[in-house]
């Protein structure tokens, strides 16, 4: 295979002093997410100060890791060069047990079998150019509920 015919890595993923407990605890195989130490929001994405109470310090909670797809997208075209061999994929609205949504592509989902509902796991993933990256994977025959 010649140079011009890899794939290219997919591009690092910036990681701020916001975000880094978050990063910390993927590097550690655990998901955590900001929690407001005032008001005791969880949230996700990482931010300065509470939306609820405006409060800004945080702390990080590990959480389950389960939840169920929200919504998703089937993508037909890679955003990035380092996506082509894996169109179509599906991107999912994960909404975990405990409330928050994240967004995350789901690992090896047949898009023709997705469906709003279905039980998702996350899973670590060291990815290329990215390193350690949580990802989700449906749990077959669980539905929430």
């Amino acid at each position: 295979m010649s140079p011009s015919d890899e794939t290219p890595q997919r591009p690092p993923i910036p990681k701020t002093e916001i975000s880094q407990g978050f990063w910390d605890a993927i590097a550690e195989g655990r998901l955590a997410i900001q929690r407001c130490t005032a008001c005791g929001l969880l949230r996700h994405y990482p931010q300065l100060r509470c939306p609820a109470c405006h409060a800004p310090d945080s702390d990080w909670q590990t959480v389950s890791g389960r939840g169920h797809v929200h919504s998703y997208t089937v993508s037909h075209r890679a955003f990035h060069p380092a996506w082509k061999d894996h169109v179509p994929y599906v991107i999912a609205t994960i909404e975990l047990e405990e409330g928050v949504r994240m967004v995350c592509d789901l690992l090896d989902a047949d898009p023709d079998t997705i469906a709003i509902g279905q039980a998702v796991e996350v899973r670590f993933e060291d990815l290329p150019g990215q390193g350690p990256v949580p990802r989700f994977e449906v749990i077959n025959g669980r539905d929430r509920g």
